[in-house]
């Protein structure tokens, strides 16, 4: 009964029906799995933020957050990883893949520290660093497809053929603005991340528009991987909001990446 009375001045409070009540059990509605959402988004920064004050402050140790997107970058920022590894082995790293839209919100949120865009997204909000070299699209496919004996893939060989799409890569009429401006292509499913899009690939299902490099197309594959022609190519950009008040732990990883990128040729820091 108190549990009961607590939610329904919860409702009252907020306006709007949390849970729907059946006979049998208790469900949430839209507003209730918002609320959840959320709460678990705060909890989450709370302990963030309780881990960074109570940290040790003579060595490093406690946690860094990272969002990002599937790319061949993330071997830098592995690299970094290992580096600071090597002397401060109480560290811990916590990855988030996902799209940009969705590391954007965690960005804003302070659910994590930094941030991996990859391709045109607004950074005019964030300090960034570009990698020193970038992504490449083409077509993942299988080695018996005919499109297999071509060196490159131009938008006309791809006209009727069943394409797998990233959902971040498409433009308001369904199109991937990032090779497909025009023409009538048959798009039969999308991906947030590739490895289930290459997966029906392999099973025949169709060809998918993506980045080099981020699944197996060795000799032992079943798969290949052929470059757009005219080429196409994808900034890899590692962000952090303006004005972000780091742990002394997070500060270090960001001057260590900063020493990475720069000793690489081409670097761009802003």
């Amino acid at each position: 009964p108190t549990l009961s009375r607590q939610i329904k001045d919860l409702e009252d409070e907020l306006g709007t029906i949390l849970f729907e009540r059946g006979s049998r059990k208790i469900t949430l509605t839209e507003d209730g799995l918002l609320l959840r959402k959320r709460a678990e988004e705060i909890i989450n920064l709370v302990d963030k933020t309780e881990a960074e004050i109570i940290s040790d402050k003579t060595s490093l140790n406690g946690d860094i957050y990272i969002g990002c997107g599937e790319t061949e970058g993330m071997l830098l920022i592995a690299k970094a990883i290992k580096e600071m590894h090597k002397y401060h082995p109480d560290v811990r790293f916590h990855l988030h893949s996902g799209n940009g839209n969705d590391i954007a919100e965690r960005l804003e949120k302070g659910l994590i520290d930094f941030g991996i865009f990859i391709g045109d997204f607004d950074i005019t909000q964030y300090h960034y660093l570009k990698f020193p070299y970038k992504d490449t699209f083409g077509v993942l496919m299988r080695k018996d497809s005919p499109l297999a004996s071509l060196n490159s893939i131009s938008e006309g060989d791809l006209e009727g053929l069943p394409l797998i799409v990233s959902d971040q890569g498409l433009s308001k009429d369904f199109i991937p603005k990032y090779v497909l401006n025009h023409g009538n292509y048959n798009i039969v499913a999308t991906y947030n991340l590739l490895y289930n899009a290459s997966l029906m690939v392999r099973e025949g299902i169709g060809y998918a528009l993506c980045l080099d490099k981020l699944v197996n197309t060795d000799c032992m594959s079943e798969l290949c991987f052929r470059p757009l022609e005219p080429k196409s190519e994808a900034e890899i950009i590692f962000v952090w909001k303006k004005y972000q008040l780091f742990s002394k732990t997070s500060q270090y990883f960001l001057s260590l990446i900063q020493k990475i990128f720069t000793s690489k040729e081409g670097h761009d820091v802003s």
